[in-house]
């Protein structure tokens, strides 16, 4: 285990809600998601109060009232898997403004419960769009609201270049608590907390390795979209903000892979998270097995496990989906290119490109 000090610099009293959000924790992951001699640092932002998107949710609005662009009262209105609408309601209350999130069925009932409690409005979409899923439903109920109600802001943190702005403290915070930073392992899903984090860290590391981590069915890195259990990462659409120059390398992995890995850290680390949490960890746990003694590896948990019980955390749940399959293998797959064929299980890739400007070998997917 690496050894480091921590520079404690939160404060141990909060005067205001929004002094609770940052100085999270890092811990340290060895076996048996790495190894017995070496393992990575997580960063666990479940210690927020909402998770890791009440980072960018304060800053997106903290931006816009500057700009002129979100009037004094005027209602918040986005569409969310849930952790960013914990942290607009959070910025709502702070601020003064009424939040609507836009969300679908798939929306945990506990974090509905929390929406309504901090005041939120929860709109649910009754149906998926035909190509572009839960996602582009939500957006497009988003744009309704937002038509019928002129003086009303959204966000949009797909595209919103302050959502990954508002990650340098992240990054600042990492840089304090270990220094070196290696290899940088996060999930991408909107892409701004990848982006953000990584392009402050290359400002003081440029050979900074950037591994992004997705979900299988999901078209942000080329593959076609489909059906997804995991929310959180992967998207049925192409989030402008994610920055696919800054990879070095992108993971697929499977729920079931993820429930294991999540399951896992609970066991054995008393630490956990939800589906991105037990992706990242697992990826990152491969990382550190094959690469020398003493790179350092950060891997980004961006939420707790509560709000998670009913399906990571339900055997009930995961029999019925076909999630209780064992340990994955200690290695993925590998593919040359994204488009080499469509992947069910974890699969590596060094070659990262944007799929609405790069096309593929051969003529199409070809499935695993």
């Amino acid at each position: 285990m690496q050894e480091f000090v921590l520079d404690r610099t939160a404060a141990a009293i909060a005067d205001r809600p929004q002094a609770l959000v940052g100085n999270t924790p890092v811990m340290w992951v060895g076996a048996p998601l790495a190894a017995a001699d070496r393992g990575f640092w997580a960063k666990l932002e479940g210690f927020n109060p909402g998770g890791m998107k009440d980072r960018p949710a304060l800053h997106m609005v903290r931006r816009a009232r500057e700009r002129g662009e979100l009037a004094p009262g005027a209602r918040i209105i986005e569409s969310s898997s849930g952790t960013l609408g914990l942290g607009l309601a959070l910025a709502g209350l702070v601020h003064g403004h009424p939040v609507t999130v836009v969300t679908d069925p798939g929306l945990e009932p506990i974090v509905a419960r929390m929406l309504a409690a901090f005041g939120a409005r929860v709109e649910l979409v009754a149906r998926p769009h035909a190509t572009g899923g839960w996602q582009q439903a939500r957006r497009d109920r988003v744009a309704e609201l937002l038509a019928a109600e002129p003086a009303a802001w959204c966000p949009d943190q797909y595209g919103n270049p302050d959502a990954a702005d508002g990650y340098t403290g992240l990054a600042t915070e990492l840089l304090e608590q270990i220094g070196q930073v290696d290899v940088l392992v996060c999930a991408v899903g909107t892409g701004g907390h990848s982006a953000g984090v990584a392009r402050e860290l290359r400002r003081h590391q440029p050979r900074l390795r950037l591994i992004g981590v997705d979900t299988v069915a999901s078209t942000i890195f080329g593959q076609p979209a489909g059906p997804r259990l995991m929310r959180g990462l992967g998207s049925s659409i192409r989030p402008a903000n994610v920055d696919y120059a800054a990879f070095d390398e992108i993971h697929w992995v499977a729920p079931a892979e993820a429930v294991w890995a999540c399951r896992t850290l609970a066991a054995t680390h008393y630490a956990t998270g939800g589906w991105s949490v037990g992706a990242v960890a697992l990826v990152a746990g491969w990382v550190a097995r094959r690469t020398d003694p003493g790179t350092r590896i950060v891997a980004i948990f961006p939420d707790g496990p509560h709000r998670y019980f009913d399906t990571v955390y339900n055997d009930a749940y995961c029999r019925d989906h076909g999630l209780l399959t064992g340990p994955p293998p200690l290695d993925p797959a590998t593919m040359a290119h994204p488009a080499e064929r469509v992947v069910g299980s974890w699969t590596r890739c060094a070659t990262v490109v944007d799929p609405a400007t790069a096309s593929g070998p051969g003529t199409g997917l070809v499935t695993a």
